[in-house]
């Protein structure tokens, strides 16, 4: 079988060491020169994405290039403990969340994609596919085309794939939130905890790292998206300063920043009618921007169902029956989630109030379908 995928970030190089374990020849068209490169900050993959990744072949090399998270603690404005719990996991799991660059993790699949047989290639932007009996043919910006029996639309959240499968399909839509990230130097911190503080116009992460520096993310909630253009980056710590000029640790890191990120408006999707048609298929954030810190690890977990459906001769429909459910269950977490950080003053107070309690009776009960979930292996 011949497979176009259409992508090469974490979805696509995914979908194309699953599906080429298959046996399918298998290639990818990424638009960007280097799919790699310095788009996004940092990342983190749960338990259920690394159970991913070890079907895949890739955990090894994925957990080298990054490290170990043991425990989440949350925060209120005040500072106040609101709740603490193994990060991305369940006690006992002995699998420990993730951490790495974006482009640490795009790096390392598509460095297995190629030792695999995978042919990359980039600089091909999707115009054009049409489907027909005896397969699909993708078009390119550059003139070039390709035939193929599959096509799998793996290229993200403005998916070029998706609207020429469906004219009709939903656009994301801003979600209320926008995102700075950074590294800071200088404030110590304990290594093996990721840190969120629900601050009083947003939410503010912060994770210490081996090497003795601070990865942030200001996650900051605005009625109307601004102009993040506008503002030259070196500007954005004494802008965000202002932000949480109330939340002690947020401005002693935001202080103490040597690197900032761009940054990036934070969108939601619509419900998605068609995930594929008779020959192509969505995966990841082209079907289902989940956000909540799972958006890699649902992507992964796509491509392994995607590549275990078609290896037995299973089909797209099923393919996505299988991964409806499931996704469904996350956008509503993802939801719940969203809501924490946009919830205003009196919401933040409400929080505060309920969530170590949430967190203290219920956190195990409202994961484990999550962090437990079993992919089981490839053919």
């Amino acid at each position: 079988m011949r497979i176009t995928v259409i992508g090469g970030g974490v979805a696509g190089a995914a979908s194309a060491i699953a599906l080429r374990r298959t046996g399918a020849e298998v290639t990818v068209h990424e638009a960007y020169p280097d799919p790699a490169g310095p788009v996004g900050s940092f990342l983190s993959l749960a338990s259920n994405g690394l159970r991913a990744l070890d079907v895949l072949g890739c955990l090894p090399e994925v957990q080298r290039r990054g490290f170990e998270v043991a425990e989440q603690r949350m925060w209120s404005a005040s500072g106040r403990l609101l709740g603490a719990m193994p990060r991305g996991r369940l006690a006992g799991d002995a699998l420990r969340s993730v951490t790495l660059m974006r482009g640490q993790l795009v790096e390392a699949l598509r460095t297995e994609a190629e030792r695999a047989g995978v042919t990359v290639r980039t600089g091909q932007r999707l115009t054009g596919l049409t489907e027909h009996e005896g397969g699909v043919r993708a078009e390119f910006a550059d003139g070039s085309a390709t035939e193929a029996d599959l096509l799998v639309g793996a290229d993200g959240l403005r998916s070029a794939t998706r609207t020429l499968l469906d004219p009709a399909a939903p656009n994301p839509a801003y979600a209320g939130l926008y995102s700075v990230s950074g590294r800071s130097e200088g404030v110590p911190g304990d290594p093996s905890c990721f840190n969120m503080t629900f601050g009083r116009n947003g939410a503010f992460v912060h994770l210490p790292t081996p090497d003795g520096s601070t990865w942030w993310s200001a996650q900051v909630a605005t009625p109307e998206p601004p102009d993040l253009a506008a503002v030259p980056l070196a500007d954005w710590p004494a802008r965000l300063a202002g932000v949480y000029r109330h939340e002690e640790l947020p401005l002693a890191l935001l202080r103490a920043t040597t690197e900032v990120h761009r940054p990036t408006l934070m969108h939601t999707l619509p419900a998605v009618p068609a995930w594929h048609g008779g020959r192509v298929v969505l995966v990841g954030d082209a079907a289902h921007p989940v956000g909540a810190g799972q958006g890699a690890s649902m992507a992964l977990e796509d491509a392994v169902v995607l590549a275990q459906v078609l290896g037995r001769g299973g089909s797209l429909a099923e393919y996505e029956r299988l991964r409806r459910a499931r996704i469904g269950r996350m956008l509503k977490a993802a939801a719940a989630n969203r809501d924490a950080k946009t919830a205003g003053p009196v919401g933040r107070r409400v929080n505060d109030l309920v969530m170590p309690l949430v967190f203290r009776h219920l956190y195990t009960r409202s994961t484990d379908w999550l962090y437990t979930h079993e992919l089981g292996a490839l053919a």
